[in-house]
């Protein structure tokens, strides 16, 4: 079982992906803002993320992309709005995810990228 980070400020959408890794014999972990998800990282053990791009209240999730990149932990992005957030999608060298689908899909395209 490998652990997984969410991080995601909806939380039916971190359910659904919380649930999805579960199905799929998977741990994961969410966080709500950069600081929780700094948290979790730091703690150990996760193999990949999840990464919604806004995070509400002007926050995104590139102070927690950056941390992945410097520990060479893959992530995807998982956002719902390319437009509005598109100049943060350019800085970060990740597959990025369109809101709304399937949150099966969204863990699969993960655990791919992990291998």
């Amino acid at each position: 079982m490998k652990k997984f980070l969410v991080l995601e400020d909806e939380p039916l959408i971190a359910m659904d992906l919380t649930f999805a890794f579960e199905d799929a014999g998977h741990e994961a972990v969410t966080a709500v803002n950069n600081a929780e998800a700094r948290a979790i990282i730091e703690d150990g053990g996760v193999v990949g993320a999840i990464l919604d791009v806004s995070l509400g209240g002007g926050e995104t999730c590139r102070e927690t992309a950056d941390r992945l990149l410097r520990s060479s932990i893959p992530f995807v992005l998982h956002t719902g709005d390319l437009n509005r957030v598109g100049e943060h999608l350019r800085e970060i060298d990740a597959p990025v995810l369109a809101k709304p689908r399937p949150a099966e899909d969204v863990v699969a395209a993960l655990i791919e990228l992990v291998g």
